[in-house]
């Protein structure tokens, strides 16, 4: 391995942890698309010799390419945040009736809190729905330990095996040995048409033995050290896992446990032995009634949480008011703002939407932030690819000046295919792809438009301008947005057109782009008060008690968009002037 040698003590997160575990358990290849808490697990199995590692175009493709590697012969893994699997869904099931040949782990890295997601889904239950085992470790160790017993459970039963993590485990951090990569050949392929290929008559046949596989997976879950009893103090026992047995062995350390490492099957008979030695069972868990529900279904009766605690993170605080059946108190929520980079060229496109008065379908990255105030420029945001179709209904509906924004990374992982059904569909209006040259909100994670790949490899780039055009886009540009009288006069040209059409605003993320330039200067005597610079929300530009502007040299760039549009020159330009790349 090019980053540890074994036997050495080591400081892993869950996430880090998790991808070691399954390197030292023979792993040949990997795939993801970024998004956080899981992207650091393909990021560190990219450094590991041995282990095939790729950043997939989306999280389908991700799953498709590392099942096919599975099948082939190869010990695979899949990983996404939760709302990656959503992507997923149509091969993952199905991958439940075909089964594998070498282990296959799906991972699913879920966002109680919605830290950086559009949802807070609990991705437990798609184990349930799919008919397939479920593995949670409430620790980075148990993270490292865990997926090696999924590896081989996976090849035992002949299934793909969910393992979830949640953002807690995922990125913190703990002491751990690790240790020498086992030497585990691949498996041999053997063409099986009725295994492999899911014609209905041949996934009928396959549903059958699922559901027998099912009732072995049942006897597992009853048998395995994944789920242990933890005896003390008999007064009250817990049934939980994940981050939550943390939390309650945190609150209530004599109590005694349940804890749950495979969720799904859920040990019925184990349960009910369990309920039977202490006086009052409680069911403790994050987000949904998962493990609550299985519980009641086995005839348990126990003392769950409120709903209102289905809703953000579970905090050990939060445990004594569970067992006294209150209700959830109101989170005060993040006092912080998120805010753009200073210098960073999406701030520009968002600024001349807004002047236009832009009607503006979002998508996921780190631009939508311009939604915020006082941007308030971008209006919807649902899913990825969503800034271009959300888009295509809404401007059939409204007409004219209406924009669809998405970023290059997303544009390829989702984009595409919205793009087309536009041309396809003979729609109108304009797409901004807002092209910073890296998939910025996770990490700057390398695409194919970058020309790179995740072990920083060159590869064939894809041109965004050219594929637009191939896809029969009537009208593509490439707009620098950091010199707005340009960009501005673009967007308008555009909006005001009777095609569709595709702006290009090109500029690199300041997190690759680390050059700074002169920091504008402020005078004072010029300044109306107006507060347009303040309207660009640039974390560099203060407002003082006396209602002057102050600029911030540590935060400044000098990327000049303050300069610009101030209109009384109050501010002036230390930073570059921008050419037009159309």
């Amino acid at each position: 391995m090019d980053k540890l040698l074994s036997n050495r003590v080591v400081f892993l997160s869950g996430d880090e942890a998790l991808a070691q575990g399954a390197y030292e358990e023979g792993l040949r290849f990997a795939a993801s698309y970024p998004g956080t808490p899981a992207s650091e697990i393909l990021e560190y199995l990219s450094c590991c010799k041995g282990v095939d590692a790729q950043w997939s175009v989306n999280e389908k493709v991700a799953f498709e390419v590392a099942l096919g590697a599975s099948i082939a012969g190869w010990r695979a893994l899949y990983a996404s945040k939760h709302v990656g699997i959503n992507v997923a869904m149509d091969p993952l099931m199905t991958s439940a009736y075909t089964g594998v040949n070498a282990g296959f782990v799906v991972v699913t890295a879920d966002d109680p809190g919605i830290h950086s997601s559009q949802n807070e889904q609990d991705n437990r239950f798609i184990a349930k729905f799919a008919k397939i085992p479920l593995i949670e470790p409430s620790s980075p160790a148990e993270a490292r330990e865990f997926v090696k017993v999924a590896l081989s459970l996976s090849e035992e039963f002949d299934t793909p095996v969910l393992f979830r993590l949640t953002t807690r485990i995922a990125h913190t951090k703990e002491n751990m040995v690790i240790g020498a990569r086992k030497d585990i050949p691949s498996r041999e392929f053997r063409v099986d048409t009725e295994k492999y290929v899911m014609v209905p008559r041949n996934a009928y046949q396959r549903h059958i033995v699922l559901e027998e596989k099912l009732v072995r997976l049942q006897r597992y879950s009853e048998n395995t050290l994944l789920n242990r009893m933890e005896l003390k103090n008999k007064k009250i026992g817990f049934i939980t896992g994940g981050v939550s047995y943390l939390y309650a062995r945190e609150m209530y350390p004599d109590a005694s446990f349940l804890k749950l490492g495979l969720g799904f099957p859920f040990p019925e008979r184990k349960a009910k032995a369990f309920a039977a030695r202490v006086k009052e069972v409680v069911v403790l868990e994050e987000l949904e009634p998962f493990l609550e529900e299985q519980a009641r279904t086995a005839g348990i009766r126990c003392k769950t949480k409120k709903a209102s605690y289905r809703i953000g993170e579970l905090r050990p605080e939060y445990i004594p008011d569970i067992l006294g059946g209150k209700d959830k108190k109101e989170d005060p929520g993040r006092l912080r703002k998120p805010v753009m980079c200073p210098g960073c060229p999406h701030r520009a496109v968002f600024t001349v939407l807004k002047k236009l008065k832009t009607v503006v379908s979002g998508d996921i990255g780190c631009y939508t932030l311009g939604a915020l105030p006082p941007m308030n420029s971008l209006h919807t945001c649902v899913c990825m690819g969503g800034g271009i179709t959300i888009m295509d209904g809404m401007s059939r509906a409204l007409g004219r000046n209406i924009a669809g924004v998405i970023g290059d990374s997303t544009f390829v992982h989702s984009g595409i295919t919205g793009l087309i059904n536009m041309v396809y569909n003979k729609a109108k209006g304009v797409v901004i792809i807002l092209d910073n040259g890296t998939t910025a909100m996770t990490g700057n994670q390398p695409h194919p438009a970058t020309g790179r790949t995740v072990k920083k490899e060159e590869t064939a780039r894809l041109r965004l301008e050219e594929l637009c055009k191939a896809c029969g886009v009537a009208a593509v540009d490439v707009i620098d947005p950091r010199n707005i009288k340009v960009l501005e006069s673009g967007v308008k040209k555009r909006l005001e057109g009777d095609v569709l059409s595709v702006i290009i605003a090109r500029a690199p993320c300041k997190l690759i782009d680390r050059t700074r330039t002169d920091v504008p200067s402020y005078q004072a005597q010029k300044c109306k008060k107006c507060y347009l610079c303040l309207e660009i929300d640039c974390p560099a530009l203060i407002k003082e008690e006396s209602g002057l502007i102050e600029i911030n040299p540590l935060y400044c760039t000098g990327c000049g968009l303050c300069a610009q549009v101030c209109p009384f020159k109050a501010i002036g330009c230390g930073g570059k002037v921008f050419k037009n790349l159309r």
